[in-house]
């Protein structure tokens, strides 16, 4: 299989690229910045300016799938307007570009691979599934207008599929970096009243579902990318504190984290529950269901 990849260069698509080429598929990634990875064998680069086809477009018409990761990172700081200019423009723009590829190639890939997030659904409520409405808060019109910039190749026979991922745990993640430092540092706690869900995902299960989703033929719309184990924030930095071998017991009130991080406090201080109602259904089995196991295999004999 031919997979053309936008935004490859991030967490997710590293981590697909090598699954993919481990298994003998092709792997083409469309970046800004050309030699700033090092692929294995197998995988191509191509550079995009994130925003027209040119240079590029050709390369549709040999795709059997396109994955579109591109996107930039929601975990940059401090959220000045022009930076929430950035998370729209970078997304919505590549988008566009690759609806474009596919409506201009003269042979169609057979499936369209969006990405999304569970920000979809808000920070409040009850558990939400991928029937749930969208909220209408920053984050959630983002996602939307992100899932609508590839819409039109549906109407060009192109099956696709949108992941609205949850937090992905890896050990090169910049959101674990982040929440393992205070815990290194002796300063580990809960944020506000700890209460607030946290939703997350291995990274195993972030690429298991999105391969099991790109082969299954009837695999279309919205997908949550969630682990059925739904966390508190409390729970979550407690059982990643007792795999780091650290105590946990400061406590972070929520002014104080609102004063730090502005309007970017809002992705820690609250949460929804979400539900992979149809991944489950349509059969996706979570290599790693509970947060228990996806911690001990990301801090193995800790």
């Amino acid at each position: 299989m031919n997979v053309l990849i936008s935004g490859g260069t991030g967490l997710i698509g590293r981590a697909l690229t090598r699954s993919l080429v481990e298994d003998g598929h092709r792997v083409w990634i469309l970046t800004r910045g050309p030699g700033q990875v090092q692929w294995p064998a197998g995988c191509t680069e191509v550079r995009w300016n994130g925003r027209s086809i040119q240079g590029w477009g050709d390369l549709v018409n040999e795709m059997d799938a396109i994955v579109n990761l591109a996107g930039t990172n929601l975990a940059s700081w401090p959220w000045t307007a022009a930076r929430k200019q950035a998370f729209w423009n970078s997304r919505v723009w590549a988008g566009q570009a690759v609806a474009e590829a596919v409506r201009q190639a003269t042979k169609r890939p057979a499936v369209l691979v969006q990405a999304s997030g569970i920000n979809h659904y808000g920070v409040h409520g009850e558990v939400a599934d991928e029937s749930t409405p969208h909220a209408d808060d920053f984050l959630a019109r983002l996602t939307v207008a992100w899932e609508f910039s590839t819409q039109p190749v549906e109407d060009l026979g192109v099956r696709r599929v949108i992941l609205r991922t949850s937090v992905v745990l890896a050990r090169d993640s910049l959101i674990m970096k982040l929440m393992e430092l205070p815990i290194r540092l002796f300063v580990g706690g809960r944020l506000a009243d700890g209460r607030q869900t946290l939703p997350w995902i291995h990274i195993a299960d972030e690429v298991g579902a999105i391969r099991f989703l790109l082969n299954n033929e009837q695999a279309r719309g919205p997908f949550n990318l969630v682990a059925p184990h739904i966390t508190s924030n409390d729970e979550f930095l407690r059982t990643l504190a007792r795999h780091l071998h650290r105590p946990y017991w400061f406590h972070v009130p929520a002014f104080a984290m609102r004063l730090a991080l502005g309007e970017m406090s809002t992705m820690v201080l609250e949460g929804r529950p979400a539900w992979p109602k149809r991944l489950l259904e349509m059969g996706y089995s979570f290599q790693y269901p509970s947060l228990e196991s996806a911690l001990a295999d990301l801090y193995p004999q800790h």
